[in-house]
């Protein structure tokens, strides 16, 4: 069977940033995915697109077809005032590359990068660590079959019956189904 639109498919793979491996599936455990269901980037399925089981292809992805190009009011700097918990300052957390959830003013979660401690404030980035990187990607197609109601469910939130995953609950958040007694 060939990866198309609507099918789950399986694949191992490699991602190398600037001659590093940034990441990679690891041996027996491949990425599962929907293909069409916009859960990867567009060009990676693209690229893998009409490939059997067992067939392999390399490609490149720049920013602008990856996570985008850096942002530079995506970079802001904040009073400490802003990681107060319990009346003190967390700075067991602020230290440069930690990544920090936090949320915009009206509620939406995203995540900042710690670029720079000063003594009244701190640079955070929330850009995507990816964005302005060129990606390296090797991947091998694994399995490719017909997609179940069950994959189907645990993409659309039917899998999450406790409530505590803030506001949908995803294999990469809670695991197979999340019928857990706390995801986060």
């Amino acid at each position: 069977m060939k990866v198309e639109n609507g099918k789950k498919v399986f694949v191992d793979y490699k991602l190398t940033v600037d001659g590093a491996i940034a990441d990679q599936s690891q041996p027996g455990q491949p990425l599962e995915f929907i293909c069409g269901m916009g859960m990867l980037l567009p060009k990676f399925e693209a690229a893998i697109m009409d490939k059997e089981p067992g067939e392999s292809v390399s490609f490149t992805l720049e920013a602008k077809d990856g996570y985008g190009e850096v942002i530079a009011e995506a970079i802001v700097e904040l009073p400490k005032s802003v990681f107060m918990i319990d009346g003190k300052v967390a700075e067991d957390i602020l230290f440069v590359g930690s990544q920090i959830p936090m949320s915009t003013a009206d509620g939406h979660p995203m995540m900042g990068i710690v670029k720079e401690v000063k003594e009244e404030s701190v640079t955070m980035d929330f850009n995507h660590p990816m964005a302005g990187k060129t990606l390296n990607f090797d991947v091998t197609v694994v399995d490719v079959r017909e997609t179940t109601p069950e994959d189907l469910s645990k993409i659309m939130g039917g899998g999450c019956s406790c409530g505590d995953c803030g506001g949908g609950c995803g294999e990469s958040e809670c695991g197979d189904g999340c019928n857990c007694g706390g995801c986060n």
